[in-house]
């Protein structure tokens, strides 16, 4: 991926001399990760690390409400090392039971307060925006905010991932924002307006391009992976409500060490890799994620993060997951 071999050889120089004061005087040898990050996406960048470090990580990967719930089961007893997210939510949630270790100020320096925990007990990696991804030949009347999707002109032509940690991450803004009662009666309208429900982002996308939907809530990279996945152009766009609606929001990807690990200067390295200056110019090109480094270029085709309009949100207050949960089973959407 056309990492600087200087950046790891320092990167290898400052593991090799910490591991051995933090890590209770015992050569780290391998990792136990958590990982919310799809595999085909994340496992480069964590083979990478590897392969310098000469540290295995034994990675189980998932969906991140999914770990996030198993890791509150586990505690302290969880064999996990590190949490890497694809939300800000999961994080939360696992931060609030007291499980991660608070990062020191020596950890991830270049990704700004904004994007991590306000105790720093996580870190945000990358930044993913909310857009409505679109059939431009189809839909006919964009929408100025998320709330006009319960509008007839919608009606049968919207999918959404109920299941997926980012939907829920977005849900728990919007009860946040807005409250439980309003949030509760959107979800009816877009059931009433014959919401589809997919599994996943990307087969929201798929759905599009093959002409089931029209319009559908998905991260900014989803339209781009799919692309990619099929070899060729596709009849999907990204697009954006107006400026400062919830239905803008940017999200991280993030990652915290657990408390109970006997291993975390080596897990504290692993972040310093992930967020580093190249390793940050490499997601923006190889997953088409944002760099949550200011300042840096914004994947092809997306605004920055800047001129995006997104509405300001305390990530730390998408912690509370479960209440967005709750919601969705009872509406019948999970």
């Amino acid at each position: 991926m056309g990492f600087v071999l200087a950046l790891f050889a320092a990167t290898l120089t400052g593991l090799s001399g910490c591991a051995s004061n933090s890590d209770q005087g015992a050569e780290v040898t391998e990792l136990t990760l958590y990982s919310g990050r799809s595999e085909e996406f994340i496992a480069p960048f964590l083979a990478e690390w590897e392969a310098q470090s000469g540290i295995t990580l034994n990675i189980r990967y998932g969906d991140s409400a999914e770990l996030a719930a198993q890791i509150l089961e586990e505690g302290s007893n969880s064999p996990a090392d590190l949490f890497l997210s694809q939300d800000a939510g999961s994080l939360g949630a696992v931060s609030e039971a007291g499980l991660f270790t608070q990062l020191g100020d020596e950890i991830a320096t270049l990704i700004p307060a904004t994007y991590h925990a306000a105790n720093r007990n996580w870190v945000g990696v990358t930044g993913r925006a909310r857009v409505f991804a679109y059939a431009p030949d189809r839909l006919k009347v964009f929408p100025q905010s998320v709330t006009d999707l319960t509008k007839s002109e919608y009606k049968n032509q919207i999918g959404i991932a109920p299941t997926n940690a980012s939907f829920q991450a977005f849900l728990t803004a919007l009860i946040e924002n807005r409250g439980i009662d309003f949030s509760k009666n959107w979800l009816k309208g877009l059931q009433d307006n014959g919401v589809k429900i997919y599994a996943k982002n990307s087969t929201i996308v798929e759905a599009i391009d093959k002409g089931e939907i029209s319009i559908g809530l998905v991260n900014h990279y989803y339209t781009w992976e799919v692309s990619e996945g099929l070899g060729r152009a596709i009849n999907v766009k990204n697009g954006f409500f107006k400026s400062g609606d919830l239905g803008n929001m940017i999200n991280v990807s993030g990652v915290g060490v657990f408390a109970s690990s006997k291993k975390q200067a080596a897990a504290e390295d692993l972040i310093n890799f992930l967020t580093s200056a190249d390793v940050q110019e490499n997601f923006v090109s190889d997953t088409h994620e944002y760099s949550l480094i200011p300042g840096a270029t914004a994947p092809t085709d997306v605004p920055t993060l800047n001129q995006i309009g997104a509405p300001t949100i305390d990530l730390n207050t998408l912690k509370n997951i479960k209440q967005a949960q709750d919601l969705l089973i009872e509406v019948g959407l999970l």
